[in-house]
């Protein structure tokens, strides 16, 4: 006889029911999400995909919250630009206390005994810790021109009556640094918007006609893209800004400076441009578009610049930056804006001497607020590049 095995015994498996009450409309809901999904349009599609991109979304917010405050720096600044301490000259910034022998004050700054040193005549600052100077908010302050349209007085923050508030310290003229800091965000930030603007325009006009066309005028414009792009970009700017007249006023020399960094920067757009429409005008409905007869200004601007218009607006945030740190370097090196004009690379100018560093380190903080636009607007840029991709 022969021994058949025995054979493995079957494994049973416990049958699941779920408990929840079933729901007839959650295949609809479903159909429905997809349905707005693929019935979204480009620009919903980059906002979703931009909205996942936490960096880029917190990068955004604080740009947005800089470019805001520039609306209002006259309220923000507990000082006029131009207001002066002879009595704090290079003064260091003052330290925030809540609290004074254990109790709850509130913010408050120390007042400031003043002595110096009479080996090196250096003014020497010691905070009095008797006399605590309480801090008024929404306040009535130093008065100015509120964007020239009518006299104000009204502050975020204002020192005590009789005391002194200097956040940041002061400098070689006993002017509040965090002050002047606000102010030249105005100056600093808004560079970069009209500067791009006047960049992207260019890039439009000029890559759309050597994309579209061919031919002679591709071959032009791209000459002079690379006659733009072989000179480098440091000398070209020292030598342009240096070629301003000194007879402008602050007014000009802000517009010549900006009109010098968007003749510089747009061929890089202009290329991208270029290549697109290169691509795109060869499609059937480019080609359907020309043989109903429309014009070829038509056919760039409602036909083939919004196939790609998402991967430019993110082109040129990530320009932006270069502009903003243009300004700074020419601005710092004496080349750029000059004062009464402030803007952070003017701040930045005063900080030239290592004497004057080494001993009042704050005349550099004006490039705090320089590194944090510049990284914001990486990280913003990157979302959008990321968001504007079809394949992301």
């Amino acid at each position: 006889m022969t021994d058949h095995a025995t054979p493995p015994p079957r494994r049973t498996s416990e049958h699941y029911v779920n408990a929840e009450p079933w729901d007839p409309y959650v295949a609809e809901r479903l159909t429905a999400e997809q349905e707005r999904y693929y019935m979204a349009g480009q620009w919903k599609l980059m906002w979703w995909r931009f909205r996942r991109h936490r960096p880029a979304v917190v990068s955004a917010v604080f740009l947005a919250l800089m470019y805001l405050s520039t609306l209002i720096s006259e309220v923000i600044a507990p000082y006029d630009l131009q207001s002066r301490h002879s009595a704090y000259i290079f003064a260091p910034p003052q330290q925030v206390h809540l609290f004074h022998e254990g109790r709850f004050l509130g913010p408050f700054v120390y007042a400031t005994k003043t002595t110096r040193d009479m080996e090196t005549l250096q003014r020497i600052y010691t905070p009095d810790t008797s006399r605590p100077q309480p801090l008024r908010f929404f306040c009535s302050g130093d008065p100015y021109e509120f964007w020239n349209l009518f006299e104000a007085s009204f502050h975020l923050v204002c020192p005590a009556e009789g005391g002194h508030l200097f956040l940041l310290g002061t400098d070689r003229l006993g002017r509040d640094m965090f002050s002047r800091i606000v102010y030249a965000a105005r100056i600093s930030l808004t560079i970069g918007l009209i500067g791009i603007s006047l960049s992207f325009t260019l890039a439009l006009i000029l890559g759309g006609l050597a994309g579209y066309y061919g031919g002679w005028v591709d071959s032009v414009v791209q000459r002079i893209t690379e006659i733009l792009k072989s000179f480098p970009h440091l000398p070209l700017w020292l030598a342009l800004s240096a070629a301003l007249p000194v007879t402008w006023s602050p007014l000009l020399v802000y517009f010549g400076i900006t009109l010098i960094l968007a003749l510089l920067d747009w061929p890089g757009l202009g290329r991208a441009v270029r290549s697109k429409l290169l691509s795109l005008r060869e499609e059937d409905y480019a080609s359907a578009a020309l043989m109903m007869g429309a014009k070829p200004g038509r056919i760039i601007a409602r036909h083939l610049l919004p196939g790609f218009m998402s991967h430019l607006i993110a082109s040129a945030t990530l320009s932006i930056p270069s502009m903003i740190l243009a300004e700074t370097a020419l601005s710092f090196l004496g080349l750029g804006l000059r004062p009464p004009i402030t803007s952070w690379g003017v701040l930045l100018n005063e900080a030239t001497d290592i004497n004057v560093v080494a001993v009042n380190w704050w005349l550099m903080l004006p490039v705090v607020p320089v590194i944090l636009v510049i990284l914001a607007y990486q990280f913003m840029g990157d979302g959008m590049r990321d968001a504007a991709d079809p394949y992301g």
